[in-house]
């Protein structure tokens, strides 16, 4: 079984050589998504919301595991959740609904549910024909006794996070594309083997060593900083 370290490692790795295209989308993605945010307290503010968001979140999604899998990404891939919108939107309405009402009966069960449901854009992706439930039902199936490696995974990004923060938000710009990226290689590890259409280059064994990262704890821990 993989360790934060070893996703993480494989998305810096990925990522080497396109840092440009994906910090760009990124902060594309993030306007649009603050000024969705902003004017979804009018009413044609939050329809523009529901129309954009979830097309938006399935190509930033789209990027991360296509560039895992060595597949050429540009910054109109950001836009390539249109061409399939209607599963898009239901996925990301839906989703969004059930997690709030979740949230409802504290923050815990809301949290649980959002790890639960969050491979379910990959699942999409892999699966033209599936439907927005059948995808995030698929999530559920392979997040079972997964949530807490996949929160160990967010965790072990503290540092970063901490140092975007300190670079006020510019550095986030970095971080999240491999956040994403580190996410799409969690998915791939958890399908079945006649699932995997794609292979990791190399895979984890040969993974590419990059020290860059701060805050590294003990080894034996899968939460490493």
């Amino acid at each position: 079984m993989y360790s934060a370290k070893d996703y993480r490692k494989q998305a810096w790795g990925t990522l080497r050589g396109h840092w440009g295209v994906m910090a760009i989308s990124q902060l594309i993605y993030l306007l649009i998504t603050l000024v969705c945010g902003a004017l979804s307290y009018y009413v044609i503010g939050a329809i523009v919301l529901i129309l954009v968001s979830g097309p938006i979140e399935l190509g930033i999604y789209k990027m991360s595991l296509y560039l895992l899998r060595g597949e050429k990404v540009e910054i109109p891939t950001l836009f390539s959740g249109f061409k399939d919108m209607s599963r898009a939107i239901i996925l990301w309405l839906t989703n969004y609904i059930l997690i709030g009402l979740w949230a409802l009966l504290l923050i815990i069960p809301g949290i649980i549910k959002k790890y639960s449901y969050s491979m379910s854009y990959f699942v999409l992706l892999d699966n033209p024909n599936m439907t927005a439930n059948e995808a995030r039902k698929r999530s559920m199936e392979l997040m079972k006794g997964n949530k807490w490696r996949l929160f160990c995974l967010h965790l072990s990004y503290i540092g970063w996070i901490l140092l975007s923060v300190i670079t006020f938000g510019i550095l986030y710009l970095w971080v999240l594309p491999s956040i994403r990226t580190a996410e799409a290689a969690f998915y791939k590890s958890l399908l079945p083997e006649e699932e995997k259409s794609e292979t990791f280059d190399g895979g984890f064994e040969d993974v590419i060593d990059v020290d860059v990262e701060p805050f590294e704890s003990s080894k034996n821990d899968d939460i490493t900083f």
